[in-house]
């Protein structure tokens, strides 16, 4: 398999072919950066270790040079961080025992870019190879611009698949932005109940980014939490664990809808949701 980058790789953690890896996959998550396919794509890399089966394929698209960096990464610089993370990545795809994972390593900066045929090409050299029943992949919420460029190129490539090419479900998970004032309505939760111990060790393998100053290992299993309690206020708790996801199946189904009118619909959904109950109790 060819990609526009020279030093883009596919690591297959069991030692199988890149066409057998991406063949047997069943659940695919795309992410910007290193860590991000461990916390967007958790629910499938959970599923698939409890599931014989099933296997996951994490899509990894920028380089990784520009992290935050203190402690004992401190003085790195931006190629010697690249090294560290992208084999961070591959040290985080064997512990999770996944079917592959595909590092493109593009600079934000062409992530970020709204034309990019060398990253589209590549995104639709590999979905042409796989079939995969859940795709996770950025919110279109998020405030995070690479995580957003991700998301529509992602969309993008989806929408060029032919019918039968095309994931059944196909998910837009928090990140740099939660889902919690997302309509309860809209929400599609998916729930992790007794991963502590497995999301924890998986983040924990970037140690560039936990040394360096940023505890995604707590904040995430923090918000996680706090969805399953603050989900509903009249009830117990249904899940441990609720990772909250934005559903892009239609955007992938309808190419006619607009991404940024969905988008901003969730959006409206909440003004008119504060309306109502403010004007409500003001009477």
């Amino acid at each position: 398999m060819r990609f526009s980058n020279q030093n883009a790789e596919i690591f297959v953690p069991d030692g199988k072919s890149p066409e057998e890896a991406l063949k047997r996959t069943t659940h695919m998550a795309f992410g910007a950066h290193q860590d991000d396919l461990e916390i967007l794509g958790f629910h499938g890399i959970y599923d698939c270790l409890k599931t014989p089966g099933k296997w996951f394929t994490g899509v990894t698209l920028a380089d990784g040079a520009g992290s935050p960096r203190t402690g004992k990464f401190a003085g790195f610089n931006n190629e010697q961080m690249q090294e560290v993370r992208w084999q961070e990545q591959r040290d985080a795809a064997s512990l999770g025992r996944y079917s592959s994972v595909i590092q493109l390593k593009y600079p934000s900066s062409s992530i970020k870019m709204p034309v990019n045929g060398a990253l589209m090409t590549d995104l639709k050299t590999i979905l042409s190879n796989v079939s995969p029943s859940v795709v996770y992949t950025h919110n279109l919420a998020d405030k995070h611009d690479t995580h957003i460029g991700v998301a529509v190129k992602v969309i993008q490539a989806l929408r060029d698949l032919p019918p039968e090419k095309r994931p059944g479900k196909v998910y837009g998970v928090e990140i740099w932005r939660g889902l919690d004032w997302m309509p309860d309505s809209t929400k599609v939760i998916l729930d992790v109940s007794g991963a502590d111990e497995t999301v924890k060790k998986l983040i924990r393998v970037f140690e560039s980014q936990i040394g360096g100053g940023k505890r995604y290992d707590l904040a995430t299993l923090g918000r996680w939490h706090a969805n399953a309690t603050y989900l509903e206020s009249h009830s117990v708790d249904k899940q441990e664990l609720a990772i909250f996801a934005m559903n892009l199946t239609p955007l992938i189904e309808n190419r006619n809808i607009d991404v940024v009118d969905y988008a901003a619909d969730f959006v409206e959904q909440l003004k008119m949701d504060v309306i109502k109950r403010l004007r409500k109790s003001i009477g």
